[in-house]
């Protein structure tokens, strides 16, 4: 019996020992629970890195594949004391997301990570999954999983979840007023026992919506009961949402990648019954909402401002003595909650006395955005200058804003001030008091009159004067008439002038690059390709979607290429927004890209007029 014993004492120590070499292992899981990949799905190639302190390096390329980012998503530690002697092992789990883009059989390997090359993983890629092998984004219903698959392959997962793991999408109002501002939360449910990473693959698509994100989000897990099971719980994404036409809007979910420990249970003859902690990535979507927006009560103020929400607006002088033709300025300052950058304070032209010119100025807007609502400060700094000295009355200003808690229009007042302006510099007018004598010297009369001589007025130049500006109105009536007949289409002008509108906002975001705001830089990138698309297709940015912009290009007789490449080039810019920082440094080779996309499709729009002149 103590001979079994010591044999079985020395094959643990000899396999603890040979399984805390040094060793790089990979390994290819494929994503949403399938067993095979199909060209368009995600899938993964993880990383054990065993008793070596180096990190693996980023790959550039990898066959068949687009690299979308690379994480670390684990840590293990182990320990061990055989006869006194304490050993330890470590190792930590790389994962490297994939996007499948071409059909083959390919191969990826080896790897060397502090000087220890890995093994080499073999994948093929099949053909593009129908509709009804992919979950539908915003559907209700999940894949169930397949009977046949084994349990080294973990949960079959498509879509919403397993019951392990799903997304939630709320909003605080389903029925709301245009211009209120509404709560969009996206929560974690979870059983499992570890989360270490979460990372949004796509952006929400908020159709007919304007978006403030919140970065008011949980830092830690809470516990919730949810149809009689028991999850851990954490708000990941929390946006307020101003709704901006009245109907049906919808709010599409965006696909999230998880990364998960599952518990994987084993019997052993010696120790019983024990448990390993196995690394799982998921691809989860929320579900998708429909909110019903309805218009402001009619009427609606002659002075409505455009707020909707709850505001208060103050005004502030700092001195009510002023003098003539110098500048002054009163501040109005509105604060609360709503929209606020879209607060309009009234025409004060209209409401100063004539004797005092006011300028318009820019508002200064100071906004958060928080757990439930935009709040912050307006600040109106108006200047203005007293031409006349005197006493003159400023008067009251009235912000009038919907409230939708009580569902009517109500008013703020700023107060009024009287103001006493003396005579300053340049505020005489001068006069000229007496008559002029006539004195002869003035006009001196010479000796070299002529008989011969001939008016200026017969001559051709004199009428050249009056010909010439005759021409040049007759010209500019045409000129003008002509100007007005070829900007009557206001479309029809954004769409000539799409491109030089786009390379503006390119402008901007090399200027972000340069910068290094990286966030900026791809909020420029998109506005610039949505912008152009809005201006050369003739339709509103809202309206905007893959499906549309594809149809219209196609209709419009672009080539199918070029298309792809401007849609592939917006999921890049959109995916990189989200992404985790390490993986959007490279700006230079988007921007590139950006400038040769919009040229491109700039030259088929203008092949394609060409060919039909021609025809």
């Amino acid at each position: 019996m103590r001979i079994r014993h010591l044999i079985l004492s020395t094959l643990f120590l000899l396999c603890g020992l040979s399984a805390w070499a040094s060793s790089v292992h990979l390994s290819v899981q494929s994503g949403r629970g399938k067993r095979e990949i199909g060209v368009g799905d995600l899938f993964y190639i993880s990383y054990e890195v065993t008793d070596i302190e180096d990190a693996p390096d980023r790959p550039t390329n990898v066959p068949g594949a687009k690299i979308l980012y690379f994480e670390r998503t684990g840590q293990t530690s182990r320990f061990s004391s055989v006869n006194g002697r304490t050993t330890q092992s470590f190792s930590y789990t790389y994962t490297l997301t994939l996007k499948a883009v071409k059909e083959g059989s390919f191969s990826y390997g080896p790897v060397s990570v502090g000087g220890v090359k890995s093994n080499s993983v073999n994948y093929s890629i099949g053909a593009e999954a129908g509709n009804s092998q992919q979950a539908t984004p915003g559907s209700s219903q999940s894949a169930a999983p397949d009977a046949s698959s084994s349990k080294s392959e973990g949960p079959r997962f498509i879509g919403k979840g397993d019951g392990n793991l799903f997304l939630k999408a709320d909003v605080s109002r389903t029925s709301a007023y245009e211009q209120e501002a509404l709560v969009y939360t996206v929560k974690l449910y979870t059983t499992y026992d570890a989360i270490k990473f979460i990372g949004a693959t796509a952006a929400p698509k908020f159709e007919g919506f304007v978006v403030e994100e919140s970065k008011d989000v949980s830092t830690s897990l809470n516990y919730e009961t949810y149809n009689g099971k028991t999850y851990a719980t954490a708000i990941i994404a929390r946006y307020i949402i101003f709704p901006q036409m009245q109907g049906q809007l919808k709010v599409l979910g965006n696909t999230y990648t998880v990364s998960v420990d599952e518990r994987e249970y084993y019997h052993d003859p010696l120790w019983g019954n024990l448990s390993v902690p196995k690394p799982l990535q998921l691809n989860v979507t929320p579900n998708d909402l429909s909110i019903n927006v309805k218009p402001l009560p009619s009427p609606v103020p002659a002075n409505f401002s455009g707020g909707v929400g709850q505001f208060n607006i103050s005004s502030e002088l700092p001195s009510q003595n002023f003098l003539s033709n110098q500048a002054a300025s009163v501040i109005y300052t509105v604060s609360g909650t709503g929209n606020l950058k879209y607060v309009k304070l009234p025409d004060l032209n209209a409401l100063y006395p004539p004797q005092l010119e006011v300028y318009s100025p820019t508002p200064e807007v100071n906004a958060n955005v928080g757990r439930t609502n935009v709040s912050g400060t307006a600040r109106f700094d108006y200047s203005f200058m007293p031409l006349e000295a005197g006493t003159f009355s400023i008067p009251k200003v009235e912000l009038v804003y919907f409230n939708p808690l009580t569902g009517k229009y109500e008013t703020s007042t700023a107060k009024g001030y009287t103001i006493n302006v003396g005579k300053g510099k340049g505020s005489e007018k001068s006069q000229t008091r007496g008559m002029l004598a006539f004195r002869p010297e003035l006009l001196k009369v010479g000796d070299n009159l002529s008989l011969s001589h001939k008016p200026w007025i017969t001559s051709f130049g004199y009428w050249l004067f009056f010909i010439i500006p005759v021409l040049l109105v007759i010209g500019a009536s045409v000129y003008y008439s002509a100007y007005l007949k070829a900007n009557a289409d206001l479309l029809a002008v954004k769409s000539r002038k799409a491109s030089k509108v786009a390379r503006l906002r390119l402008k901007k975001a090399a200027l972000c690059m340069r910068k290094k705001e990286v966030d900026k830089f791809y909020d420029e990138m998109l506005a610039a390709l949505w912008g152009y698309l809005s201006d050369k297709l003739k339709m509103p940015t809202s309206e905007l979607t893959r499906q549309n912009v594809s149809d219209k290009l196609s209709e419009s007789g672009i080539p199918e290429a070029k298309t792809n490449d401007l849609i592939a080039l917006i999921d890049d810019c959109e995916f990189a927004k989200y992404a985790p920082a390490a993986t959007k440094a490279d700006m230079n080779p988007v921007y590139e890209h950006g400038v040769n996309v919009i040229n491109s499709l700039e030259e088929a729009f203008k092949q394609v007029k060409s060919d039909k002149n021609e025809k």
